[in-house]
């Protein structure tokens, strides 16, 4: 049986409005699965990035949450990379276009 999380997911994503924002924040949820996995796979606390980058803990926590209140600058997510041992990469991707619509897809 699946938990009631997953069960709440399915039915908030049969609704079409609910789907097509779910699906128009699909670049950001993945960029924070990304952040996250790195500082994971650093073996760092989010005390010890704050202290490499030269901020607080409260201050990477927000990073890391996503929150649409907080848009960090690139300066700031190149020095929490480098203080994970990364760099930092930006690209721009073309959108392709689905034959449903005329509408660019992710």
């Amino acid at each position: 049986m699946p938990s009631t999380l997953k069960r709440f997911k399915a039915r908030a994503l049969a609704r079409p409005d609910v789907k097509k924002a779910y699906d128009e924040l699909a670049d950001e949820f993945d960029f924070l699965d990304e952040i996250l996995k790195a500082r994971t796979d650093s073996g760092l606390t989010q005390a010890e990035v704050a202290e490499r980058v030269g901020t607080t803990q409260s201050a990477i926590a927000r990073l890391e949450s996503g929150s649409s209140k907080h848009s960090p600058s690139i300066a700031t997510l190149q020095r929490y990379a480098r203080a994970l041992g990364y760099r930092l990469e930006v690209r721009l991707v073309k959108q392709r276009l689905t034959r449903q619509s005329t509408r660019p897809t992710k």
